[in-house]
């Protein structure tokens, strides 16, 4: 049985580079993520910063999140996130923008594990063609809400 899986894919998202990493972040992802509704603990205004720390979900999907690194020279932002009933992860949103700056590729990668053999099924969103299609319908999402995310 496996307990841990990693995956990694990248999309390509029309905007600048600076533009994109913000839509990487929980406040980012409240304005192209529907239904995306974190609490803040720290700082509660949410103000994107290192060591913030929110939490989403309820229930078994309660979630726990601490913004492990954002950094805007290397347009990179890490989380580190325990759902306690089944797993953490790792997840790390690596931002590089085009040569003429038009777009940006953007790869997400999650690094997940079950915190016991009951969470082992928690883990197959997070793995082969699942996480493809998971994370091209961000790709969708925000394509969708570009022309208002300016």
């Amino acid at each position: 049985m496996k307990l841990r899986t990693s995956s990694s894919h990248t999309i390509e998202i029309a905007a600048p580079v600076e533009r994109c990493l913000h839509l990487f972040t929980p406040i980012g992802e409240e304005r192209w993520v529907d239904g995306w509704k974190p609490r803040y603990v720290m700082p509660a205004d949410g103000r994107t910063e290192p060591g913030m720390v929110f939490t989403t979900g309820s229930g078994d999907d309660f979630t726990i999140w601490t913004l492990v690194d954002f950094d805007e020279h290397v347009h990179r932002a890490r989380y580190a996130r325990v759902t306690p009933a089944t797993r953490s992860a790792i997840v790390d949103v690596q931002c590089t923008g085009s040569a003429d700056g038009a777009s940006t590729s953007v790869q997400v990668s999650y690094t997940v594990t079950a915190l016991a053999p009951q969470g082992v099924p928690a883990l197959a969103p997070y793995q082969g063609l699942a996480f493809v299609e998971m994370i091209e319908g961000w790709r969708k999402a925000i394509e969708a809400k570009l022309p208002e995310l300016s």
